[in-house]
């Protein structure tokens, strides 16, 4: 077998896997009598991830080289090869996508990639498949170039991100239990709806990967609030269910502000600036729409 077919079995395999337990969340929550899809919302979902796997390669391309460059200069070599290099480099990714994932909803450049995940109004796990087409436009890959520099091999940097966000496929979900004392150490599903909940007490809360153990270590913790369903979406929002307005509206939008904005300084905080208008709106009454803002920070 060739490697290229034993990359496409492997994906094939993966799309199974995932396609089996979503079937499977459906059924049990038809069952349960518990509303999870809505149908329109879902196959929007389908549509923009049938428009990121078409990318993935084009990707898969831009960001080969930076990462090959960066290792040809490495600073160590940090070879996974051995158990307690795996779980060197296993911390190393989460510590990193702890950061990334925290910068994403704080820098407007970075968010208006990662606000497409954050669109759907519910959890589910087909709404983990709800990604941007513009991660490496907004340069996510850059969080993880320092890992090639300091000697970790870029296919396994690769391998273990991929393994990450495979487990956060599974946090996707209303339908689970809770797990005890393991949530002071993992990400669970019931931290992560906490995560994807627009209420003003969960906004910016739980950007863990696996582990949680970095929201707890840098205060970005929160548990679900007691006797209160979560709300999800983008504050402030409108509802699309058409796959190009969900990728590209936050992208419209900052633009067309730095267009407008007179000075420079002005432009550079639109584009580059925190994403201020959401925990604005999170003081506000909440209207009929329930999402999560993503207006440009105000310039007084």
């Amino acid at each position: 077998m060739s490697p290229l077919d034993s990359v496409a079995s492997v994906r094939f395999g993966v799309l199974t896997v995932a396609a089996s337990f979503m079937l499977l969340e459906y059924l049990i929550g038809r069952l349960a009598h518990h509303d999870l899809h809505d149908m329109r919302e879902t196959a929007a979902t389908f549509g923009v991830a049938a428009g990121h796997s078409l990318i993935r390669g084009l990707e898969a391309a831009i960001v080969a080289l930076p990462f090959m460059l960066a290792y040809e200069h490495r600073i160590f070599d940090l070879g996974a090869g051995t158990p307690a290099r795996a779980m060197l480099l296993f911390f190393a990714v989460d510590f990193v996508y702890y950061w990334h994932h925290r910068a994403s909803h704080h820098i407007r450049w970075l968010w208006a990639t990662h606000s497409v995940h954050h669109s759907p109004r519910r959890m589910n796990l087909t709404a983990a498949l709800r990604l941007g087409w513009t991660a490496n436009i907004s340069g996510h890959f850059l969080f993880y170039l320092p890992l090639a520099f300091l000697g970790f091999h870029p296919f396994a940097i690769v391998a273990a991100l991929a393994a990450n966000l495979a487990y956060q496929f599974f946090l996707h979900t209303e339908l689970s239990p809770r797990f005890g004392p393991l949530e002071w150490i993992l990400n669970t599903p019931t931290h992560h709806r906490v995560h994807h909940a627009s209420d003003a007490e969960c906004l910016d809360k739980n950007f863990g990967g696996t582990l949680i153990l970095f929201d707890r270590l840098f205060g970005t913790f929160a548990e679900a609030p007691e006797g209160k369903p979560l709300t999800y979406g983008l504050r402030g929002g409108s509802q699309s269910h058409h796959p190009l307005r969900i990728v590209f509206s936050e992208w419209r939008a900052m633009v067309r502000e730095a267009r407008e904005a007179p000075k420079f300084r002005q432009k550079f905080t639109v584009l580059f600036g925190p994403v201020t208008g959401r925990k604005a709106a999170a003081a506000r009454p909440r209207s009929s729409e329930n999402g999560r803002t993503i207006e440009a920070p105000s310039e007084g």
